[in-house]
């Protein structure tokens, strides 16, 4: 895809102020030039676009992001070559990233080598529009287990992404895990269902409940809300701020692929900021979480 052809959300915005120093996008990805970084997954969502690593730093430089937590994207399968080389790029104790990874094949020389280039986190990835599926979270859980106990070994955490309907049904398998864990796109519950729905309710529940290893990502809010402004995604995400602000990072989930025409991350950086509230909050969002879960 040319860069100069592709419709550019963040051309000409301006946020209202940056980010505090020291913030962390805790949820991006980087796509390099298909010829050289080829995609494997057989049911892509989306064609990957070029999205190289100097247009993202482009976008943090303008919002004012200082750290970054690099996220494989599902296109490149257990291929991680192509964010492990725009990580090189960065300065090590700035970047962090989270690896897609066949727990079954994992060997230690390759784990160490990852873990010396800055990779923290393994994915648990499952499509968010994957219909409900009798059978499948206990059909996954051996895959969790397995993966935890390598993340375990490590001091990683795993990071999920999961329609919501598998996350209410995992959520107290991922509740038992001996690891810190992650949960993408608020835990993907629809908006349109509201707060007091079920699954929703029961993360809450956790989050003041829990054994205290369970984080969100107010990340993707697109995906979740479909509503002008995300109106009703709103009182989801400051129901989870007032629950448990100790436990919430955010990400741009740049570059937003097939969301991309419809949304700026400069934007969602705004929505963010407009249900945090304070300053105060933000600093612990933006920077102080961040820096507990993935090091300082």
């Amino acid at each position: 895809m040319s860069t100069a052809a592709k419709h550019d959300p963040d051309a000409g915005y301006e946020p209202a102020f940056a980010a505090p120093k020291n913030a962390c996008d805790a949820h991006f990805h980087v796509f390099g030039r298909e010829e050289q970084y080829p995609y494997y997954t057989l049911d892509l969502r989306y064609k990957p676009p070029y999205e190289p690593l100097e247009a993202y730093m482009k976008l943090a430089r303008r919002l004012g992001f200082e750290r970054f937590v690099f996220v494989q994207p599902s296109a490149y399968g257990f291929d991680n070559s192509c964010m492990l080389d725009a990580m090189a790029e960065v300065a090590p104790e700035l970047r962090r990233g989270v690896v897609h990874l066949d727990e079954t094949k994992a060997n230690d020389a390759v784990l160490g080598k990852w873990h010396a280039q800055g990779v923290r986190g393994v994915r648990i990835n499952v499509s968010p529009v994957r219909k409900s599926e009798a059978g499948f979270a206990d059909h996954l859980r051996p895959k969790i287990v397995r993966t935890a106990a390598i993340c375990r070994e490590l001091g990683w955490h795993l990071d999920f992404l999961l329609p919501g309907w598998l996350t209410a049904e995992l959520l107290d398998r991922i509740d038992c895990l001996k690891v810190e864990a992650t949960l993408a796109h608020m835990g993907m519950f629809l908006a349109r269902d509201g707060v007091q729905q079920s699954g929703f309710q029961r993360l809450l529940q956790l989050l003041r409940n829990g054994r205290g290893r369970v984080w969100i990502k107010l990340t993707g809010v697109y995906r979740m809300s479909k509503t002008p402004g995300f109106a009703d995604a709103a009182p989801m995400a400051r129901a989870l701020i007032e629950t448990a602000p100790d436990r919430l990072i955010w990400g741009s989930d740049y570059p937003h692929l097939s969301f991309a025409d419809e949304n700026s991350s400069e934007s969602l950086f705004e929505t963010f900021k407009s249900w945090a509230g304070d300053v105060a909050t933000q600093q612990r969002i933006l920077v102080e979480n961040p820096a507990r879960l993935f090091g300082p």
